[in-house]
């Protein structure tokens, strides 16, 4: 094994443990079996999600076989990493409809070739009896799992932990088994449960895998990591125009995490950074839309942002059906979120127009409101109808 082999593994890993591990994996000089597991417990999978994933990719490119497990099981539990209570139950219903558009999602960034692909469901073997349940969690004690610093902060601070969340790193530990991992894959967040796994393997009799992270991608708020439940995501089917817009409105300070982890290239020193987060934007739009999309979003842009004009198509939107004003605040909240508090902010600071003048009132009548367009922010638009 050569450095030249291994540097595209490790590029923009958080951590490979143990140290040298990965290694003594490489020098046996076979593909190895490389694990991601993925808990489809929301429709869509977001750009956080695909960090990892184009990790995975490289070791596909590097000749090895990945496995990718859909954790239809444990998505019945709820990874509890970072929470400080359970995750809502979903139905079974719902977890096999979110499995089946996971699984199609990651193929945007792995190869599907079932040379180099394996595709899997945990719920083919943690579907177990109890005495296979039983030799399960003789693995591991309770001590063990009160290491994890989330489990320890929630006890400190007098919040439960249920029997039901200590199980599930067994249970991400006992993929590897039931696979055979030589190396699993995770983010920073995952680092206690990837290590179980090895703990795990070795009480089954199997071999360790190496532990790879990967950093957490933060998302358009440029403060906490990408979370749909935050809002503050890019999902990987999103619209051209989504794509592209909340790209342009992740802070500066983001622009370096986002092209080293999303592009595989680091942000030039010298950048400019509004340049930057337009070819961003752009390649971003490019590889989950498709290119021709890319190319009209940065026309449409140029357009509304540099010309300030409007958008060439502008959804309608019905007016609230009132004998009285419309407040406009509720209005802007209900068509394009957010808080009526944050809508009158922005009116407040003349964020807020109807057919390009600013809006200085917070009510305004039907009448004087039907047929126009109303602008809140940047690239809000929406054509407004009096309700019949």
């Amino acid at each position: 094994m050569t450095a030249d082999a291994l540097e595209p593994l490790v590029r923009d890993a958080a951590d490979v443990l143990p140290k040298g591990e990965l290694e003594r994996k490489l020098a046996l000089g076979r593909p190895l079996r490389v694990k991601l597991g993925i808990d489809p417990t929301a429709p869509d999978i977001h750009l956080g999600h695909t960090v990892v994933l184009r990790k995975l990719r490289d070791f596909q490119d590097a000749g090895h076989r990945v496995i990718l497990i859909i954790g239809d099981f444990t998505a019945r539990v709820g990874d509890p990493s970072g929470r400080s209570e359970l995750r809502p139950i979903l139905s079974v219903e719902q977890i096999e409809a979110n499995a089946r558009t996971y699984q199609e999602q990651a193929f945007k960034v792995l190869d599907r070739d079932p040379e180099r692909l394996e595709l899997r469901r945990n719920s083919e073997w943690l579907d177990m009896d109890m005495g296979e349940l039983l030799a399960l969690v003789r693995t591991t004690t309770v001590g063990q799992l009160m290491q994890r610093d989330d489990f320890a902060q929630r006890t400190e601070r007098g919040e439960p932990v249920s029997v039901l969340e200590l199980l599930y790193p067994l249970m991400q530990g006992y993929d590897s088994v039931a696979v055979d991992a030589d190396v699993e894959l995770g983010g920073t967040d995952q680092t206690f449960n990837l290590l179980l796994g090895r703990d795990i393997q070795r009480a089954y009799g199997k071999p360790e895998q190496a532990v790879l992270t990967m950093p957490l991608l933060v998302g358009i708020d440029g403060i906490q990591k990408m979370s749909k439940s935050l809002g503050n995501h890019i999902g990987v089917t999103d619209e051209a125009r989504e794509i592209y817009g909340r790209t342009m409105r992740i802070p500066d300070a983001a622009l370096a995490q986002w092209y080293q982890l999303l592009l595989g290239r680091p942000l030039a020193r010298d950048a400019d950074p509004l340049a930057a987060k337009r070819a961003l934007a752009r390649e971003l739009t490019a590889i989950y839309a498709s290119p021709e999309a890319a190319e009209r979003e940065v026309l449409e842009w140029d357009r509304v942002q540099v010309g300030r004009g409007q958008p060439s198509e502008i959804p309608e939107a019905s007016l609230p059906a009132t004998d009285g004003p419309v407040h406009l605040p509720a209005l802007i909240a209900e068509l394009f979120g957010g808080s009526r508090s944050e809508a009158r902010r922005l009116i407040a600071q003349g964020g807020v127009t109807l057919d390009a003048l600013p809006v200085g009132e917070m009510d305004a009548s039907a009448d004087a409101l039907d047929g126009r367009v109303l602008r809140a922010g940047k690239r809000r638009f929406a054509r407004l109808r009096a309700a019949d």
